[in-house]
């Protein structure tokens, strides 16, 4: 059993329908990953199959998360030795680098680029939203303040709209910038 700890974020973007196919690349590379979704990433979870939420969980050894605790709950996820955001929407992108902590996929993000984690983020957006002036300037904010982004010929490369082929989705390139 390993002894760093994963947060994998997953939004709601057509990559998220393959979130095992990351779990089991990052656990090959010896991380224990801990899944939380964001609330639009969890009802296509819950709305897609019967049961994925619970063959998720089987799948990481810890619940999936996606929204906040009350404060009296326990917290049930050991906490992260690094973050990876993947996929990355651009709606989580633009709130993330305005520091909107409205849902608790934002809240962890934010909090561990406060706390100094490793935070690598794949984006999955489409050609017109990548095209809004926020999108860049969102992205560089979020680089300058050290998170690593895995953008053009390293990482994702924006699509058509309307074309989810989540075959070329590069979640291996994710796993390989993780610290080691």
């Amino acid at each position: 059993m390993t002894n760093r700890t994963l947060y994998l974020i997953a939004c709601a973007a057509p990559p998220a329908r393959r979130i095992d196919v990351a779990i089991r690349a990052v656990q090959a590379a010896d991380w224990d990953v801990c899944l939380i979704l964001t609330p639009s990433a969890y009802r296509w979870a819950t709305e897609d199959a019967e049961g994925e939420i619970d063959r998720l969980s089987g799948l990481t050894g810890h619940p999936v998360r996606h929204q906040y605790k009350l404060p009296s709950q326990e917290d049930v996820l050991p906490a992260p030795d690094a973050i990876l955001v993947a996929p990355l929407t651009a709606n989580t992108l633009n709130k993330w680098a305005a520091g909107i902590s409205d849902t608790l996929a934002l809240g962890l993000i934010t909090e561990g680029m406060g706390l100094g984690l490793p935070i690598v983020a794949l984006p999955h957006w489409n050609d017109a939203q990548g095209l809004h002036p926020a999108v860049p300037r969102n992205v560089e904010t979020l680089r300058a303040a050290g998170v690593t982004f895995l953008l053009g010929e390293d990482g994702f490369g924006s699509r058509k709209r309307r074309q989810n082929n989540l075959d070329p989705y590069p979640w291996q390139a994710a796993v390989e910038a993780l610290p080691t």
